[in-house]
């Protein structure tokens, strides 16, 4: 998925954008982490049955670009700003205000969006009874409830 190859330690680039191609991001990082979220809103904002969220640090993301946002509770209790292209609609990524200085990029937006495989579901208490999750992947009924437990998700 990265653009170069690098050593193990090092950051490469990963790159996506918005349907019309208005907005372009680059995202620096030594990899990615991918989860599924199953919660309703995810639903209804992917238009499917989940959600890709790719977690990322903000000071790693640069946008190209023109978005706007509006801001939504969560099912968490928190509020997140949702970011998306202003002349396709696209959502791009989202900044949860209970977790500053990092997003969450839409798994659907990057451009090699194919090789990405969750390393864990969240939310499975709202997800579609025909969606069959893989065995020894792990899951919450809602979400890990701690910064260590979503640290430990994302490691």
């Amino acid at each position: 998925m990265a653009d170069g190859a690098k050593g193990a330690d090092e950051a490469v680039s990963f790159t996506g954008g918005c349907q019309c191609g208005a907005v372009r991001y680059r995202i620096n990082a030594n990899r990615l982490t991918v989860y599924a979220c199953h919660c309703r809103e995810c639903q209804k904002q992917a238009a499917s049955a989940f959600g890709l969220s790719v977690p990322v640090f903000l000071t790693g993301l640069e946008v190209e670009g023109e978005t706007a946002s509006w801001r939504r509770p969560t099912d968490s209790g928190s509020h997140t700003n949702c970011h998306f292209c202003k002349t396709c609609g696209s959502r791009l990524f989202h900044a949860g205000e209970n977790r500053p200085g990092l997003v969450t990029i839409k798994g659907g937006s990057l451009d090699n969006a194919v090789e990405l495989d969750p390393v864990a579901h969240i939310w499975i208490r709202s997800k579609q009874s025909w969606v069959v999750l893989p065995e020894g992947v792990p899951q919450w009924e809602t979400q890990p409830q701690t910064q260590s437990e979503w640290m430990e998700l994302l490691s």
